[in-house]
């Protein structure tokens, strides 16, 4: 369907990074070719645009996909067949690029420009004030510069007199050499940190302050993720009962590696993917530690009683979900653990705004950006509605996930990869 130029809406889309791209490909694919889309760095990529300074990009030097490339690659752009699994940032980046070239998508982004604020006008339109000090107005506001940029720091954190950094600015080994550290928090990035760090470091403890499903990149010979899609048509309590007994077979006890036993279902949290850190604990490593009760000068005490000092602190305490361009009266969702959104898109009192990625999937974002940018473009061309009650349905949604999932600010945009996946295709294809 294509527009002519004089009724198409002006679109806005924030950030350049896999939900940014997969956003104006939509956008210009259902026949909207009024876009900008605003990176405020100098390439696109977003969170894969690796530097070895401290950035935007949360990875690492060795950062790979947790995911598979086979679940994670955009639906008509599969990843290139010489790529391995589980492919490094820097193959990701290229991916990316060359997605962008082979859509023609580079022309609709304005780099080096930031969105420092995004004030809403009467009549459901936006304006934005940008960072090159133009105030342009636009109809619809795609916001999809992720969630993964506000570090979320431990209260404790002024206390301790050594080397403290979130694991946001963890870019390789150097300087760890011969140093006793302490990562504090078992989520992906935790166990990236703690299983890089020993390799350099005279010792490191890992503090878990609650069970997780630690999960290898590989069952039975196949990416985890592939292995689990083959599972997606059983009942959801007979695949948590075979999740549950893959993991006991293929891992044994988590007690056995001094770690804390879930008592929940595999699909109430998001898993952390590692293939190296029970090895690691199990070769003398990483010593696993509980939760930090105080800590003074460089002095760590945990909840057991038992203390340590250590040269080094990496706070691997997630990230708050905020929007430095979007006032807080608007919406503050920082401290939240229900964010009402129809489809983890729609939000139910600003109908022109949309946000394109604002998810935490047990698998690939990528896939997801896709798909919600699908829905989003068709809703705009007029080929979609919104049904009646979508505004009743996401304050709904938002309950809903707290008690999918345990109600913490990290499970807040928490989902099902797979069933999510298809409810936005069946929408898409009505």
């Amino acid at each position: 369907m294509n527009l002519s130029a004089p009724t198409q809406p002006a679109i806005a889309v924030v950030g350049a990074g896999c939900s940014g791209l997969a956003a104006i490909k939509m956008l210009s694919e259902a026949g909207l070719d009024n876009i900008v889309c605003f990176e405020k760095g100098r390439s696109l990529g977003g969170n894969w645009a690796y530097s070895p300074d401290e950035s935007h990009s949360s990875v690492t030097e060795t950062t790979h996909l947790i995911s598979s490339k086979t679940m994670s690659q955009f639906s008509d752009f599969p990843m290139p067949a010489e790529y391995p699994d589980y492919p490094s940032h820097r193959q990701v980046l290229a991916y990316f690029e060359a997605y962008a070239r082979h859509f023609d998508l580079e022309k609709y982004i304005r780099y080096n420009t930031e969105v420092v604020s995004a004030d809403k006008l009467p009549g459901e339109k936006w304006q934005l004030r940008l960072s090159d000090g133009s105030s342009p107005v636009f109809d619809y506001l795609l916001v999809a510069n992720g969630h993964h940029s506000v570090p979320r720091h431990p209260a404790w954190r002024a206390h301790f007199t050594g080397r403290y950094l979130h694991s946001h600015s963890f870019k390789n080994t150097r300087g760890l050499e011969g140093q006793r550290v302490l990562v504090v928090g078992a989520g992906n990035s935790g166990c990236d940190c703690a299983v890089e760090s020993s390799r350099v470091a005279d010792c490191v403890d890992l503090s878990v302050r609650s069970a997780q499903y630690i999960v290898p990149k590989f069952m039975m010979g196949r990416p985890t993720d592939t292995f689990a899609a083959r599972m997606k048509w059983l009942p959801r309590g007979l695949q948590n009962l075979l999740h549950r007994l893959s993991l006991r077979i293929t891992v044994g006890d988590y007690r056995d590696y001094g770690l804390p036993r879930p008592d929940f279902p595999v699909t109430r949290a998001h898993p952390t993917v590692n293939n190296e850190l029970l090895d690691r604990i199990r070769h003398g490593k990483i010593t696993p530690r509980p939760g930090v009760q105080k800590v003074e000068d460089q002095t760590v005490f945990f909840t057991d009683g038992t203390r340590q000092t250590y040269d080094v602190v990496v706070a691997a305490t997630g990230y708050k979900t905020v929007f430095p361009f979007l006032d807080k009266k608007l919406l503050d969702w920082e401290e939240a653990t229900n964010i009402p959104l129809y489809l983890r898109v729609f939000h139910p009192d600003h109908p022109s705004l949309f946000f394109i990625g604002l998810v935490q999937p047990q698998g690939s974002v990528w896939p997801l950006s896709e798909a919600q940018a699908r829905l989003v473009a068709r809703l705009l061309n007029g080929q979609w509605r919104l049904p009646t009650d979508w505004r009743e349905r996401a304050i709904q949604e938002g309950r809903g996930i707290e008690k999918s999932f345990i109600a913490n600010p990290r499970h807040a945009v928490e989902v099902h990869f797979l069933p999510y996946l298809h409810r936005l295709e069946k929408l898409a294809r009505s």
